[in-house]
């Protein structure tokens, strides 16, 4: 009797792990900040400037969770003499999975995993009459870590996350020193511009600072900051792209059912 009891908790455990309706969370965010820019392809000069960015994040949250972030940046810089000007623009997809850990009575949330980031984006000076715009293309494994601590400030309730990622591996899309577009896609040269890369030639710190003030059930207001410092040398190039952007935007949780996973 005691064995088939036993089974049946088991059994009534597993059904309820399965069927369990995980936490669904989404954040819209809109951000502005300094931009500064160097690409020796176009110019050997720093630019700075103002930019702006889109932020969509979605969490799945169980203890294996799934991160999914759009990230679509464009900022307008000028050299330190205000004579020269560049557009620099990019859009990035992450893709994580981050086990996760409850601690201090669910208070505090750690998780560690992986994300994937693909980007594609440009750098275009409107000065050069030859080789004006640097296409920028690559594919990161990022190990990732996130810490999440609730509070309670004034009476609502504050939930306080910080999201930090470095660069592991990849591959990156560059011309090789003194090699115009012209001759990689019109002329068919390829020069070594499909690049292996590592947080050695191609190293990043991309970290993000959010606080959600859950003002009502249904509305939650979102702050926070995110920074983005990219660096790579690849085939006798330097490229720098360093991002601050201050966030605002609003955060909806809901639960999906069994049958929509």
């Amino acid at each position: 009797m005691m064995r088939i009891k036993c089974l049946l908790l088991l059994l009534l455990v597993t059904y309820a792990a399965l069927t369990a309706q995980p936490v669904i969370t989404n954040s819209q965010m809109i951000g502005v900040g300094p931009t500064r820019v160097l690409d020796t392809y176009l110019s050997a000069e720093h630019f700075s400037g103002i930019g702006f960015s889109y932020l969509s994040h979605t969490e799945r949250q169980k203890r294996l969770s799934t991160i999914i972030e759009h990230e679509a940046n464009f900022s307008t810089v000028k050299d330190r003499s205000r004579n020269k000007h560049e557009l620099e623009g990019a859009y990035n997809f992450y893709w994580g999975k981050l086990y996760g850990w409850q601690l201090m009575d669910n208070r505090l949330r750690l998780q560690a995993g992986a994300m994937l980031n693909a980007s594609l984006g440009f750098i275009y000076n409107t000065s050069n009459s030859n080789n004006p715009a640097q296409v920028r293309a690559h594919l990161n494994l990022m190990p990732t870590g996130v810490a999440s601590y609730r509070f309670q400030l004034f009476k609502k309730t504050v939930i306080a996350r910080y999201e930090l990622s470095l660069p592991l591996l990849g591959v990156q899309f560059s011309p090789n020193y003194g090699q115009s577009y012209y001759e990689i896609f019109s002329r068919g040269n390829y020069d070594h511009n499909i690049v292996p890369t590592t947080f050695v030639n191609a190293p990043e710190w991309r970290q993000m600072l959010t606080f959600d003030a859950q003002l009502s059930k249904r509305f939650t207001l979102r702050i926070g900051y995110l920074g983005n410092m990219q660096q790579s040398r690849v085939n006798g190039l330097r490229q720098h792209i360093y991002t601050h952007r201050f966030l605002i935007g609003f955060t909806r949780c809901f639960t999906i059912t069994p049958h929509a996973l």
